[in-house]
């Protein structure tokens, strides 16, 4: 394994290429008459800003462009009825807009008819090729999306042609980190945070009501579907009922939740919402929402989204450009506004041999993972490319795209190519969307054909990875990009137990290290001893998306059994599917069986373990970790194992591959050597190795062989599931199995269809509510924005280290029963037991705020080394919550700051790790540097980031947290500059300067009104639509 990184390299001829504004002044207009018979008012939503025809559709969006699947007879979801409707006051809007469009669109003349192979036409689109400019030949995949949406866009308002002209100057102007807009062209939500937007825009409409404007403004422009999946728990497991009985669990803790989200399903226009129990929301885009190509009105374009949650980069690997945004942001996106980015450099990644027999997909993301950490990709885009792309089946592709956050990229691209074409057919697309999709791409340059030569790109720089030096993996025991190759896993386990506490570390002495806890469950004897599993979990999009994966992880059970292992009953197993189609699979190969056996029965639809639903251990193995101070772990098949988040109770946690997670549990430990330790005994004492149950790449190919039939049922393809070959189908996986899946989440469940909502267009808030509350956001608003702020004398509420997460900073976990939020629960007759979790509670600002920075393994310096959700209230030297020194801090008018070192605010896009700080109080953060996703909440949200000199950070300047900090900023929004030095002066007389992470005049913007969301209030206040 190796990678190359260097400068992009190639040259370019010295003469002047005409500018896309020569280019559109020279280009002579389509005639008027066809472009009456085409156009009829302005657009409002991402298929572009110029005129579209006014048929609106009361059944369904366009096949390609909407939720249509598989043929006329698909049946939409429920809530459908209110994403499809057509409003008056919208089509009102768009008329008082017509008389303020100028003219045409800018780009008229390169609207061009894509031909259907029989005759007639697919629709029309903007074509890169008519601009006939030979940057364009050689920008990424990744940018001509970027470009093309700048073009269709392109109304000199909100998007201008010299934006479309710094994106085709890509190569000279990225490195300069100029801004440019984007309009998404629809929005991906979860529950988790999909509540808290469907909160903000209901507070919204509030607020554009007491500011005597039109509450209807506040209306999804784009399609915005929402997946509820990440409330589900394992409360129940080992058990063939579990799918019921946390079902049942689920809406018992959260009907009124899912009330809330099925009224905004019907009071905003725009807005699909996918019931709980249908799968996974990065899966169920991959296999039904994704379009891959939008035909809105006869106008063809590239599908993109952004989503509320990190891992919208999955669908990345069917060649739609998606990231992770913050809610806030997402919110603004929805309502028309562009996105206002750093135009990104990208990252060529080359992909060259195979993978090795036994080597899986979850090995080569873990990889992939630590090489791009280490070479640096935040805020860029990484694209993958080479001979090796034709050995990786698409569901191997999404594994890795899934990742991009623990890698640290925006995005980990995969262009469309064949392999893409023959998984939206083997998922149900039909025959005519696939042929339109690829029609649409190959006409304009975004298809790659392996079959013919090949462009040379230009990228940022390099990268390179052979295939066959992947080696079998785990990353752990705290963060995704610490991988561990297997062979070396005992020994790096022990160093864990004598490193000081860290990221590698538990300081466990000698002495205690190989103790050995006994106690009794459930009338049986056990124990337990540092590294023991108690939970293994094959959960998470991230691998249950991969066929090859799970089927690996069944034979991997069906051995197992048939040599007579067993998994220790005080091991919580379970198995969460990422969508119905696993189980369909799963059930016709007829593995099901020996997971069950083992106890991974299917415990739900839903993220679970990975989200930190792991649901409670058995009372007598908690208490057995809690008393003996046992280091105890969770092997899960997830992308994410940050301190705290799997289980309170695991301080070690391991990301693998699901046939790993088997095996593991079979150890019941992650101190074992699997080349030379046995991982069980049969009943008459035989040692058991890992070799003996782990399967060859054959063994999975011979359970994959698979038939992909055309509709006609002609055999076109019969190609045997093996990374070595281009992967197509996989066992029993045909499209019929999709199509019946995505069929029946259209019809909901019964829980669902029973839960009865009001119809008024604004929300009656409920002030008893303990999960819907209305937040203070807008409160005493005006339509005059507040201005800058600055820091006068503020305190230091926390002083962080390295790689503090949104984990640390809003978990999303369990409520402790000593917490402020659980004491706020109390008071208000919550029992216990029906505390639920914080990301279930996000709808309410009063459990969130006191809910931030309420980690257990929040290690905050200025507790010198104690671990745990307090702080020091600096003043009086007391230790506190948290919540209740920036609670004292609040009342006594004191502002207050956060320091912090590097990748501060990694992990999750939740925007309560912006949302919780401020209502705290908290008016700026001082850190190393941020993760993309969080710092743009923190603008969003109005506080603001500054990152130290490089070379600088709070221990070189010798801050310790208990001095008072000033931040001295102009009153004038217009004397701020992105990217300007700022200087920071304590009360001990020390100075340092630091850089304002407002990286483009937008953001100064969004931090002039005091946040995003008041910004888009006045906008659409002052807009004439």
């Amino acid at each position: 394994m190796m990678y190359i990184s260097g400068s992009t390299g190639l040259a370019r001829a010295s003469s002047r290429v005409p500018s896309i504004c020569d280019l559109t002044r020279a280009r002579s207009r389509p005639s008027s008459s066809s472009s009456s018979s085409l156009f009829r008012f302005p657009r409002t939503s991402s298929a572009g800003n110029g005129w579209v025809s006014a048929s609106f559709s009361p059944i369904r969006r366009d096949c390609a462009g909407g939720l249509y699947r598989f043929n006329s007879e698909w049946r939409s979801p429920l809530s459908l009825r209110a994403q499809i409707r057509s409003s008056a006051a919208v089509i009102e809007r768009f008329e008082r807009k017509i008389a303020t469009m100028a003219g045409e669109h800018a780009f008229n003349g390169i609207l061009t008819s894509l031909p259907k192979p029989g005759g007639g036409e697919f629709g029309k689109f903007y074509s890169l090729p008519a601009l006939n400019d030979p940057r364009i030949d050689k920008l990424p995949y990744t940018i001509r999306i970027l470009l093309e949406s700048a073009i269709r866009n392109c109304d000199e308002f909100q998007v201008k042609k010299v934006d479309v002209e710094k994106i085709i100057d890509w190569e000279n102007t990225s490195p300069k980190q100029v801004e440019i807009p984007f309009k998404p062209a629809r929005v991906l939500l979860q529950d988790f945070t999909g509540v808290p937007a469907v909160v903000d825009l209901a507070c919204m409409r509030d607020a554009m009501n007491k500011l005597g404007s039109d509450s209807d403004k506040i209306n999804p422009l784009v399609p915005v579907d929402l997946v509820i999946d990440h409330s589900v728990q394992v409360d129940v497991a080992r058990s063939e009922n579990a799918v019921q009985a946390n079902m049942e669990f689920e809406f018992q803790r959260n009907k009124e939740r899912f009330g809330f989200l099925k009224w905004g399903s019907s009071a905003f226009h725009n807005m699909l919402v996918v019931p709980p129990g249908s799968g996974i929301v990065h899966q169920v885009n991959l296999e039904y929402l994704g379009r891959v190509v939008f035909n809105t009105n006869g106008i063809l374009y590239p599908d993109s989204v952004v989503g509320t949650d990190s891992h919208t980069t999955m669908i990345d690997g069917l060649g739609v450009a998606g990231w992770g945004v913050g809610g806030i942001e997402a919110e603004a996106a929805m309502l028309g506004q562009p996105m206002s980015m750093v135009l990104p450099g990208v990252v060529g990644f080359k992909l060259v041999g195979k993978l090795r027999n036994g080597v899986t997909a979850t090995d080569l993301v873990l990889t992939v993972t630590q090489i791009l950490r280490k070479h640096g990709v935040v805020g860029k885009f990484v694209e993958f490319y080479g001979e090796g792309m034709g050995e990786l089946s698409l569901a191997d592709r999404a594994t890795i795209a899934n990742m991009s956050p623990e890698y640290g990229a925006t995005m980990g691209f995969f262009p469309v190519d064949h392999v893409t074409l023959q998984y939206l057919k083997m998922t149900g697309r039909s025959d005519e969307t696939v042929a339109m999709i690829e029609a649409y791409l190959r006409e304009n340059k975004m298809f790659v054909d392996y079959n013919e030569p090949q462009q040379e790109r230009v990228y940022s720089s390099y990268l390179e990875l052979n295939l066959s030096d992947v080696e079998p993996c785990v990353s752990g025991p705290k963060r995704p990009h610490d991988r561990v190759p297997l062979k070396e896993m005992k020994a790096d386990w022990l160093s864990c137990l004598d490193n000081k506490v860290g990221f590698k570390g538990f300081a466990i002495p000698k002495e205690a290290q190989n103790k050995v806890t006994k106690f009794q469950f459930h009338g049986q004897p056990a124990e337990l001893k540092h590294g023991s599993v108690v939970i293994a979990a094959i959960t998470s999009c991230t691998n249950t998306s991969n066929p090859s994966v799970m089927l690996g992880a069944a034979l991997v059970a069906k051995k197992a059994c048939e040599l007579g292992l067993d998994v220790k009953p005080w091991i919580k197993t379970s198995l969460a599917p990422g969508s119905g189609v696993v189980t369909k699979y799963l059930l016709k190969s007829g593995l099901q069986k020996y997971l069950n056996q083992l106890g991974f029965h299917i415990v739900g639809y839903g993220c679970t373990t990975c989200i930190g639903n792991s649901g409670d251990l058995d009372e007598a193995v908690a208490a057995a970790i809690a008393d003996n101070d046992i280091v105890a772990a969770a092997v899960l098949s997830g992308n994410r194992n940050f301190e705290g988040r799997v289980h309170p109770l695991t301080r070690a946690n391991y990301l693998a591959s699901p046939p790993l997670v088997v095996a593991y549990a079979l150890a019941g430990t992650v101190d074992i050597d699997f080349e030379t330790e046995p991982i069980g005994t049969t009943k008459d004492g035989k040692s058991i190795f890992f070799r003996d149950i782990w399967p060859s790449t054959e063994e999975v190919a011979e359970v994959g062989t698979a038939r992909l039939w055309a509709y006609g049922g002609t055999v076109i393809l019969n190609i045997s599931f093996d990374s070595g070959f281009l992967q197509v189908v996989q066992s029993s996986v045909l499209p019929e199995m999709f199509k019946s899946t995505y069929d029946a989440i259209t019809k909901g469940n019964p829980m669902w269809n029973g839960l009865s909502v009001p119809t008024s267009k604004l929300y009656s808030w409920d002030p008893s509510s303990t999960y819907i509350h209305e937040p203070p956001y807008f409160k005493d608003m005006t339509m005059a924005p507040p201005g800058p702020h600055s820091v006068k004398d503020a305190y230091c509420l926390l002083n962080f280290g390295d790689s503090i997460t949104t984990d640390h900073i809003s978990p999303a976990g369990s409520i402790h029963k000593d917490s402020p939020a659980a004491k706020y629960l109390l008071e208000r007759g919550v029992d216990r037991r029906d505390f639920n979790s914080y990301g279930s509670r996000r709808g309410n600002d009063e459990v969130m705020a006191r809910g931030t920075f309420a980690n257990i393994r929040l290690v905050n310096k200025l507790l010198k080394g104690e671990v745990g959700p307090k702080t020091i209230h600096i003043p009086t030297g007391e230790k506190l919550y948290v919540f209740d020194v920036a609670t004292r801090y609040k009342a006594d008018g004191h502002d207050t700051i956060i320091l912090a070192g590097a990748e501060y605010g990694s992990g999750s896009s939740r925007d309560w790790a912006a949302k919780g700080p401020m209502l705290l109080g908290v008016k700026a953060v001082i850190a190393k540097s941020f993760e993309r996703i969080h710092r743009s909440n923190l603008v969003g949200m109005g506080i603001i980031p500054l990152c130290f000199k490089s070379g600088e950070d709070a221990e070189t300047l010798g801050l310790t947290g208990h001095e008072r900090y000033t931040i001295d900023l102009p009153a004038n929004i217009n004397e701020l500059r992105p990217g300007q030095d700022i200087t920071v002066v304590t009360d001990n007389g020390k100075c340092f300067t630091c850089i304002v992470r407002f990286d483009t005049e937008v953001e100064l913007a969004y931090f002039n009104h005091g946040g995003i969301l008041p910004f888009v209030i006045r906008s659409l206040i002052n807009s004439k639509q």
